[in-house]
């Protein structure tokens, strides 16, 4: 721990970018193996492998934040461990749902059935088919 008077903080040319407290100033320096850790641990978090592995915690933590804030499950309206199941399981499917329904809906036009055996026959011969036979190659 290093600790500054105000009268050695002030003339500083770095202070502004040192603290913005009027008084003195404390600065606290960990040992040297909690620095070098601190130092690999921040080169490691810039690699895409740990970026790739963070983003998926950081989902599952935003899933699990809003199961606990929005939807109320810190605490459980039943007693026991069957019935708070049973209402977790609920939750998550309602939760599902209305992830669900507030999707777009998909661009593409669903791919149209293909023809019968039957269709396919009329189709060789030439013949005709009804209008109500509804595919796209009549």
């Amino acid at each position: 721990m290093a600790r500054f008077t105000k009268s050695q903080c002030q003339p500083c040319p770095d202070r502004p970018r040192c603290t913005s407290s009027s008084g003195a100033r404390n600065v606290g320096f960990p040992p040297r193996e909690l620095r070098d850790l601190q130092v690999r641990v921040r080169t490691e978090q810039q690699t895409p492998e740990w970026k790739a592995r963070y983003a998926v915690r950081s989902g599952v933590e935003g899933t699990i934040n809003e199961f606990a804030h929005g939807h109320g499950m810190r605490r459980c309206r039943y007693r026991g461990q069957p019935k708070a199941h049973v209402q977790h399981v609920l939750t998550a499917i309602a939760v599902n749902t209305e992830r669900l329904s507030g999707r777009p809906a998909t661009q593409r036009a669903p791919s149209p059935r293909p023809p019968t055996a039957f269709q396919a026959l009329l189709d060789q011969q030439g013949i005709p088919r009804s209008k109500s036979w509804r595919t796209l190659s009549s």
